[in-house]
This record gives structure tokens, sequence and C-alpha cells, in this order.
């Protein structure tokens, strides 16, 4: 039968039904919408990025408040370059500062300063409100928990297979 998978309505996206593409499609907006919304409040508020809060709060939580560059753009899900032009405007701002890494001198740690600190946990803040109140917010308890256990099992999935793989083309 034309226009159906498997019994299912096909939808527009090769592969999938109109139920699959519909979730999928409002999955993406919500997801990027959050993004867009969250880095706008955090560039607004203190004038970083949603990404440069992710890094400086990884750098802050460590316990010696430095990471090697690799582990930092693995974490992050980024390329080592992108990383390193991040590190170094944070750096401008003296938020975080570069070394030779004591274990190894070809490798290079970012260590986040003071300031970085500071200014890091205060975004966290911020940061904190607007997930409660555009995203928590919008949820009852039992949808959160749901929310939670299947983003969990698509993250476990995508970190097994070669999609986990972001960093490393």
């Amino acid at each position: 039968m034309d226009g159906m998978i498997a019994g299912r309505t096909a939808g527009d996206m090769p592969g999938l039904d109109i139920a699959e593409q519909r979730s999928w499609q409002n999955f993406l907006d919500s997801a990027l919408r959050m993004y867009a919304t969250l880095n706008r409040m955090l560039v607004e508020s203190h004038g970083l990025t949603l990404n440069d809060v992710r890094l400086l709060d990884i750098l802050d939580k460590s316990p010696t408040g430095a990471a090697r560059m690799g582990d930092l753009a693995e974490n992050l899900m980024s390329l080592p370059s992108r990383v390193t032009r991040q590190i170094r405007r944070l750096e401008g701002q003296s938020l975080v500062r570069r070394g030779a890494s004591p274990d190894d001198g070809r490798g290079v740690l970012a260590s986040i300063t003071d300031d970085g600190r500071v200014l890091v946990r205060q975004a966290m803040v911020t940061y904190g409100q607007g997930v409660r109140e555009h995203f928590l917010g919008k949820l009852s308890r039992p949808q959160i928990a749901a929310m939670g256990e299947n983003c969990r099992r698509i993250s476990a999935g995508l970190k097994t297979g070669s999609a986990g793989r972001i960093g490393r083309f």
C-alpha cells in the first residue's frame, strides 16, 4: 500500500510515520527553543553562553579546578578546536587560564580562576531558574520522571554506539 510504513501512515520524513515524525519534530523544536532561551538569559544576565556556563561548571566541580582540554571537548560533545577557541575567549575574560599538564608536558590543562568561580556560580542560579521556569514548570512530577528516563535511555544508547563520538570525526 502506497503511503504506508508497516501498516502506519507515512510522514514526510522517509522511514517515519506521521506520529513518529511529529514526536521527533516536537522534541527537536522544544530542545532548540530551550537551548536558545537559556543561552539568551545567560548572555543577557552574565555575558556567558550556555556552553561557557557548562564548561566553567565542569571546571568548578573538578576537584582540582582544572581539566585536560581533550576531556572538556568530550564532556561538552564538542570539537577540540572549538573548545580551544572557547577557552582562549574565556581566558581573555580572566575566567580560565591554560597551562601545561603536570602529568604530561604535551597536554594542556584549563583551570578556572577565582573570578570564573564567582561568575559561574551566579550564572548557575540563572540557569537553574530558567530550567525550572521553561522546562520543569511545564511538566508534572511523573512527566519529569518519564522525560528524564527517556532521555537517559536515548543518551545511553548514543554513548555506546558510534553516534556518541561527536568530537572524533
